[in-house]
């Protein structure tokens, strides 16, 4: 085994769609899933579906009140580290991990509600307030050597063609000017490079989540890239950039998130 196949998926609820997970597992034979969403306490957490799946070394991080949540399932053994101080409601929505020597940061960045208005929407305060926290933490530790990435569902669409419109969603709560760019002032900081960009022309439209409320979310394709995979300088030389996919067949199907899992492969750090 000389690289790691890794998934991110905003699951919105792990006991809800373990069976899409399963299902997800046999097909494409990830060996390390990042879960953003995971919707249940620590103890609630559906071990024994991952254990079926050969995913049995876990790092949870839930919350009692059914929101939020991360998890990490491997095929090897985990050595927990730090969870960054990133969210200041202290919600479940960072853990990191470190695999096979390579440090991985799951993080479920808030949403923001839907008034792009700090005065107006707490809600957006705080996702501004995150955003600023992840440009600080990680431009603190950019130097430190470490193989590192960064990923999860981080609620912000970056560019043009992360939008199914950019002009329409200019003042749409993803893709607001404030919010793409206090995103990649944080990319920046961090040294990371967003390895869907490397992989495809910036011309290109590339989606990851698709509203419930559209009667035909594939027909009327409205999407947004708001799932990341993002490689650290010592990183990157390890990653397969060719390798980044979005599996949008698994945003179909019975009763689905309405986010795409995304995928990576990297080879293990020496």
């Amino acid at each position: 085994m000389d690289s790691l196949h890794i998934i991110s998926w905003n699951i919105n609820s792990v006991r809800l769609r373990a069976a899409n997970i399963a299902a997800f597992v046999e097909a494409e034979n990830p060996d390390i899933i990042c879960l953003q969403e995971t919707k249940c306490l620590d103890n609630q957490f559906p071990v024994k579906a991952f254990e079926a799946m050969g995913l049995s070394h876990l790092a949870l991080h839930g919350q009692r009140g059914g929101h939020h949540g991360v998890a990490i399932a491997s095929r090897y053994p985990i050595e927990e580290i730090y969870k960054p101080g990133l969210c200041r409601e202290g919600h479940a929505r960072v853990i990191a991990a470190k695999i096979k020597g390579l440090e991985l940061h799951n993080i479920y960045l808030p949403a923001g509600g839907d008034i792009p208005d700090p005065e107006k929407n707490e809600k957006f305060a705080h996702k501004l307030d995150f955003l600023d926290r992840l440009a600080t933490h990680y431009e603190s530790v950019k130097t430190d050597g470490n193989a590192r990435l960064l990923l999860g569902d981080l609620n912000v669409a970056p560019h043009e063609n992360d939008v199914w419109s950019h002009k329409q969603l200019l003042k749409i709560v993803s893709h607001t000017p404030i919010e793409t760019e206090k995103l990649e002032q944080a990319r920046e900081a961090g040294g990371f490079a967003d390895i869907a960009r490397l992989a495809h022309r910036d011309d290109q439209k590339l989606y990851s989540w698709w509203s419930y409320r559209a009667k035909d979310w594939a027909a009327s394709n409205r999407g947004r890239r708001l799932d990341h995979i993002w490689s650290n300088e010592a990183a990157l030389p390890l990653t397969d950039i060719d390798s980044y996919k979005i599996h949008l067949a698994w945003r179909g199907g019975y009763k689905p998130s309405d986010h795409a899992p995304i995928s990576l492969k990297v080879r293990v750090p020496t």
